[in-house]
């Protein structure tokens, strides 16, 4: 009997802060209808000081469990993807899972694909229940890409956000999570970068580097080569495809991969407006929010695609 992985919960966490547009125009040199028009964006949530990615990572996770019916101690597998963990180590999935309470020794490790690690870490956490080394898992994309942003780049600091999202799987006869494709390539990494860190030391505080127009058009080119990868792999035309659930960088990366597959934005997850770019936790924190929302139900067939330093990108076929 082939073994499969589906999601039979989910959660999301943003922290209280929020940072709208409005506000930003008295920082930087910029407007709130510039931002929007060119991003989609009206504001982004900031971690408070002392709110730790672990911290945001817990709430999303103990949302996702209290929906999926399980308790934390069920779990057999944490993957944690972020960008922005607590500590170089141990791994922010380690200090969640202390944070969770659990003490059974299931495994638990970080997955860092920038805006690419929750497809990369649902990638895994499917591989590990198909094998059968686990029956269930965590997955949870949590970030404070705050720490890292450049206050005074109005061209960057415009973007990102904080929060995190999470998902529960669990081994079933019917398929849940379809495929998975993933894809890399380093020679890129100069476009998209934060220029320190431990083994690159650097005077002073560490900040996300962006040349921005080279990134969108390589973004737009990527996704629409991964939908069509993802269709074809699967036997699958565009108008099998229920919902969109994007990665939440730009809203015109969004329409544009909409287009690609011939799907209407009321189709389409989208909640950039709201959230900013949080990396990671964007997909988790989408689907989460259309979730509980009432918009996807269970049955439906759902696309998830991202695009993010490394380069990375990817994407996951799910039936809900």
């Amino acid at each position: 009997m082939t073994v499969h992985a589906r999601i039979i919960g989910t959660g999301s966490y943003l922290p209280a802060r929020i940072l709208t547009n409005a506000e930003l125009e008295t920082r930087i040199d910029t407007t709130s209808a510039w931002i929007e028009e060119r991003t989609g964006i009206r504001q982004r949530h900031l971690a408070a000081d002392g709110e730790l990615t672990s911290d945001l990572a817990l709430r999303a996770a103990e949302r996702a469990l209290e929906a999926s019916g399980m308790e934390a101690g069920d779990i057999g597998l944490i993957v944690v993807a972020t960008t922005t963990p607590d500590r170089v180590f141990p791994s922010t999935a380690c200090v969640l899972q202390a944070k969770l309470g659990i003490i059974n020794a299931c495994p638990a490790f970080d997955v860092q694909a920038v805006c690419s690690g929750f497809v990369y870490a649902l990638s895994v956490a499917h591989q590990f229940i198909r094998s059968g080394q686990v029956e269930s898992a965590l997955v949870v994309g949590a970030e404070t890409l705050s720490r890292i942003t450049d206050w005074t780049d109005r061209s960057n600091c415009i973007l990102w956000g904080d929060g995190a999202g999470a998902v529960v799987l669990r081994a079933a006869d019917t398929p849940g999570i379809v495929a998975t494709h993933l894809h890399a390539d380093g020679r890129y990494q100069d476009l998209l970068f934060v220029d320190g860190g431990v083994s690159l030391k650097k005077e002073g505080a560490c900040y996300m580097r962006m040349s921005g127009n080279a990134v969108f058009k390589m973004a737009v080119n990527t996704l629409d080569a991964i939908v069509d990868e993802t269709l074809e792999a699967n036997g699958l035309g565009k108008h099998d495809i229920d919902w969109l659930v994007p990665h939440q960088a730009n809203i015109r990366i969004i329409q544009a991969t909409a287009r690609k597959l011939g799907m209407g934005m009321e189709r389409v997850v989208m909640t950039v407006d709201r959230h900013g770019n949080t990396s990671a936790a964007s997909i988790p924190l989408a689907l989460d929010t259309a979730v509980r929302e009432g918009r996807i139900q269970r049955g439906e067939l759902l696309l998830m695609e991202a695009f993010g330093g490394g380069f990375t990108w990817g994407s996951v076929l799910a039936r809900f």
